[in-house]
């Protein structure tokens, strides 16, 4: 989400005159794009903006802004303790940065804009991206959920949703303009609704609109992910056969305690469901572990649930306790040691079985879209699967935007590794 966020911000400021630097120490304004989701990622906001200090001190007229969750979650404190914070912008205020900016250069005021809307979707904004084969694209903003461990709906505000049509239309865009891979997000992207369309609709519509695109989603709800949705995604071509499930425990108590609405249950028929109409999809999810009051018992339902769906790949955090959520209330009360030992246990299962499941595609053909040069080796490339698994060849006259068949001839618990048998360009 921040990725697109980042994109719809450099629109509007593009509109405003703005362009973006490519060097940091030769720059009039830096703005730092937040998450609020773990307490791990807000550690890092303040870290760079100690390290920001040094350029402010050099440069007084630089101006540095704290944009997107963080900036709606800690606004004064920003301003007042962070002296080198000069405007703080939520992720519905964007449109407001240009204005603020030219009061704070105007007049020396510092600027707070964070009030959530019930209807800002930025629909009429055109993203500034840069060029690429991938591309992130928003089809609401906010949630309804109200997961207990989640700051999502404080920060970002009620569920609002784009347009069928404008949505189309910019897929049709970035088609036109190069790109090969897009992803549609929300914070929930199966309770989506336009008029009388779901978001079985707008997949649809999609890949009918684009049908040589690859057209990829995240994330999904359990509770609100229909037998409709599965059977779309069974139907077209350009609908990755890749979803991201995400579980958070095997334990229906803790589900329970998280504000969940479903049952380990009716989520294990939702993967069976999945694995029937669409036997080559890949699978991942998110796990928490540790939420509070967490037994050992809970845990080990959490393990046993991952052996059984073998997931491809997961997210995987320690609980982290934030500010207004339901959950904040709740007592911490696991011991920090067993935080860490429960959370290795299920990274070390994860591993295990993603290598498992990597493995058993050795010898298999698999197309790919070549996105860029690998971050290890310059003579080599990557691509990603249908199933969104990372593939890495060697150049061997394939380049960035190719389309290619290839062969898979080994694999570890992260990464494909196969040798081109046919290129398409």
């Amino acid at each position: 989400m921040n990725f697109a966020d980042t994109e719809i911000v450099n629109g509007i400021m593009s509109n405003a005159g703005y362009s973006v630097s490519g060097n940091i120490s030769d720059t009039n304004l830096i703005l730092l794009n937040t998450c609020s989701i773990r307490e791990n990622a807000e550690q890092r906001i303040y870290q760079r903006l100690n390290e920001l200090k040094k350029l402010k001190n050099e440069n007084p007229a630089l101006i540095i802004g704290v944009i997107g969750c963080m900036a709606e979650r800690l606004k004064r404190e920003l301003v007042q303790k962070k002296k080198v914070v000069d405007i703080v912008v939520g992720p519905d205020e964007y449109r407001k940065l240009p204005a603020l900016l030219e009061s704070l250069e105007d007049s020396g005021e510092k600027g707070i804009a964070v009030r959530l809307s019930r209807v800002e979707t930025y629909d009429d904004i055109v993203p500034l991206r840069k060029e690429g084969i991938t591309a992130w694209l928003s089809i609401s903003r906010g949630c309804d959920k109200f997961c207990s461990f989640c700051v999502v709906p404080y920060t970002r505000g009620r569920e609002r949703n784009r347009t069928l049509e404008g949505i189309v239309t910019e897929v049709k865009q970035l088609w036109g303009d190069g790109f090969r891979d897009v992803t549609l997000l929300g914070q929930n992207v199966n309770s989506y609704r336009s008029e009388e369309n779901d978001f079985a609709d707008l997949l649809d519509a999609c890949a009918k609109a684009v049908p040589g695109m690859r057209i990829r989603f995240t994330t999904s709800h359990p509770q609100d992910l229909s037998m409709k949705l599965i059977e779309t995604i069974a139907s077209h071509k350009a609908l990755c056969k890749y979803i991201h499930l995400p579980v958070q425990s095997g334990s229906n108590r803790i589900l329970e305690l998280m504000d969940r609405n479903y049952s380990v249950e009716h989520y294990m028929h939702i993967i069976e469901s999945i694995k029937k109409i669409i036997p080559e999809a890949t699978l991942s999810t998110d796990i928490i572990s540790s939420f509070p009051t967490e037994t050992e018992n809970d845990h080990r339902m959490t393990l046993e649930l991952m052996k059984e769906v073998k997931y491809d790949g997961a997210y995987m955090f320690k609980y982290s306790r934030r500010e207004k959520t339901k959950a904040y209330s709740m007592k911490d009360d696991i011991e920090e040691e067993t935080k860490t030992r429960r959370l290795m246990e299920i990274v070390e299962l994860q591993r295990d079985i993603s290598e498992e499941q990597n493995k058993k595609i050795i010898g298999s053909e698999h197309e790919i879209i070549v996105e860029s040069v690998s971050k290890k080796s310059n003579g080599k490339l990557t691509g990603r699967t249908d199933g969104n698994k990372s593939v890495i060849i060697s150049k061997n006259g394939t380049n960035i935007g190719d389309k290619v068949m290839v062969k898979i001839i080994a694999a570890n618990s992260a990464t494909l590794f196969g040798e081109v048998v046919h290129n398409e360009h």
